[in-house]
């Protein structure tokens, strides 16, 4: 008999703690239930998709140079996408032409449409890109503007920004090539950080010339992200210039690369300089994880 009362007992202390856990909005969950799995990434893209700035100082002699650990490193170190393809290299421009093109590096939408990127981008779940900073003159505003000459600097960032409404259209144009290409991913649109704090001192460079270059940054970041709205793919346009806040080139904890001096035994200033170094690409990881939810991708 006491047997019969303590398993009533048991049986009733049971059924009130599954009450409770009802109440509470508590329920069991299947002990074989697996995680998703990983969603499939890729990346495309320039010198900051590439990862430079992680690793050399200089562009050894490849049609793609990459450098690592780069933010696309950093993304798939988390554990929470499968990196299928990083297919970015330094130099990219949007297409094989222009006045920027180098002849060689393969161009965004060469990645595109290699054999290598169709067969990765059908399966993506997750696609990131950085482009438009080559075609835009990044680097004839760089040369220009790393000097004393403040009318050289201005006229030429308003030449730059006077021709984004080209570069538009052919980010446009590759918005919907990715999108064709990977009809089930999320696209990711990475933007530029601002190169320099113009409150700080920096030599060869002046105030005035900082300023210009971080105004062409803002503009082709507009631009970018007006062609990610007026593409119609649903990309993602993410904005990495509050993160980079007080770690500019030229400030005290910079997450930019800055080297105003060849290194021997190169005879040019480093390839590397104004792209982000290991914190700056960690910084964009952080971004670009914070922005979209991997695990909630995987669900989909």
């Amino acid at each position: 008999m006491a047997t019969h009362r303590a398993r009533r007992r048991n049986l009733a202390l049971a059924g009130g703690l599954a009450a409770l856990a009802l109440t509470l909005g508590f329920t069991a969950s299947p002990a074989t239930a697996a995680p998703p799995s990983p969603v499939n990434y890729v990346a495309l893209g320039d010198s900051y998709t590439a990862g430079t700035g992680a690793g050399d100082l200089y562009r050894p002699p490849v049609a793609c140079w990459q450098s690592s650990p780069g933010y696309v490193d950093d993304v798939a170190e988390t554990g929470r996408v499968a990196l299928v393809a990083n297919l970015a290299c330094h130099g990219a421009v949007l297409f094989p032409a222009g006045p920027f093109y180098d002849g060689v590096t393969p161009s965004v939408f060469q990645q595109i449409t290699s054999s290598v990127g169709q067969s990765a981008l059908q399966n993506a779940g997750l696609v990131s890109i950085t482009a438009g900073a080559v075609d835009a003159g990044s680097l004839l505003a760089l040369q220009n503007c790393s000097t004393p000459d403040t009318q050289l600097c201005e006229g030429t960032v308003s030449g730059i920004i006077a021709n984004l409404p080209v570069i538009e259209s052919g980010l446009e144009i590759i918005y919907q090539n990715i999108r064709a290409s990977a009809p089930e991913a999320t696209l990711t649109v990475m933007g530029y950080p601002r190169l320099f704090d113009p409150a700080n001192g920096l030599p060869v460079i002046p105030p005035a010339n900082q300023s210009q270059v971080n105004l062409a940054v803002d503009a082709l970041n507009a631009t970018i992200a007006k062609a990610v709205a007026d593409s119609r793919t649903n990309a993602k346009f993410i904005d990495v210039t509050k993160k980079f806040l007080g770690h500019a080139a030229n400030s005290a904890d910079p997450w930019l690369v800055m080297i105003l001096a060849p290194v021997p035994p190169f005879d040019r200033l480093p390839d590397a300089n104004f792209h982000p170094n290991e914190a700056g690409h960690l910084a964009y990881a952080a971004a670009l994880l914070s922005a979209v939810k991997p695990a909630q991708l995987a669900k989909r």
